[in-house]
């Protein structure tokens, strides 16, 4: 008998995560980002995470749940990341002083390489070369390779004990879809996982009820699905002009 991917909340479906798992956090800015599940890892309070995403959050108000939460609240050894500091003069990471007082531990990793080493998990490829950081901070101390007379770094795959997405649709097997700019580095972060936990906007569909041509992530990589409550029970993205009212 199939196995029931559905759980009834958020708290169940990262109940399991022990002291010292490494963690995926999809999203790109506001699209793709599983608030509900941070929140319930919060709650849950895991300790000495290792949590990898594009960035920490927490610049704009009013604050949703972010990697940066978790930080203030004890939870995290280390971070792997394209930004530890916000894109804009105005704005302030709280993850940033953390990271500056020495007390998380952060690599920074240009977003193609992140996306990449997290799909060379996925695909089984333990490291792979490429010409992105050669010359700067990044590449010191570390292999390259003078490959057809260009110079290229040695990276290592990036694979997750848990991978946290937010997904538009799901059906019950667990195929996803995002919608728009959603996807970005979701459907990686589900490759390089073991476990696979998924907040999904609309109601989850009977198995099979998704277009194959529609599905953006496989049923194959995904073990927990949680149906997102409305308002104010379930946390929902903000757009940036509404945010400013």
């Amino acid at each position: 008998m199939a196995r029931n991917k559905i759980l009834d909340s958020f708290a169940a479906a990262i109940a399991d995560i022990p002291d010292g798992a490494t963690v995926a956090f999809g999203g790109f800015a506001g699209p793709g980002t599983p608030y509900n599940l941070t929140k319930a890892l919060l709650e849950q309070g895991a300790k000495r995470l290792t949590c990898i995403a594009n960035t920490t959050g927490g610049a704009h108000q009013p604050r949703m749940p972010d990697i940066g939460m978790l930080v203030e609240n004890g939870q995290v050894a280390k971070v792997v990341c394209s930004f530890t500091a916000a894109t804009r003069p105005t704005d302030v990471l709280p993850f940033t002083p953390y990271y500056e007082r020495g007390e998380v531990e952060a690599e920074l990793v240009p977003q193609g390489t992140l996306a990449e080493r997290l799909r060379a998990a996925g695909a089984g490829i333990p490291a792979f070369y490429t010409p992105t950081a050669v010359g700067t901070e990044l590449a010191e101390g570390r292999e390259t390779r003078v490959i057809n007379g260009r110079e290229y770094l040695l990276e290592y795959a990036l694979p997750c004990d848990y991978a946290f997405i937010r997904a538009w649709r799901a059906d019950a097997a667990g195929n996803l879809q995002f919608r728009l700019a959603q996807r970005n580095f979701c459907p990686l972060m589900a490759m390089a996982a073991k476990t696979v936990v998924v907040e999904v906007e609309e109601d989850i569909l009977p198995a099979g009820a998704i277009d194959p041509d529609q599905v953006h992530v496989s049923g194959i990589f995904v073990q927990r699905l949680v149906k997102i409550p409305p308002a104010p029970e379930g946390l929902w993205t903000v757009r940036r002009q509404e945010r400013a009212r």
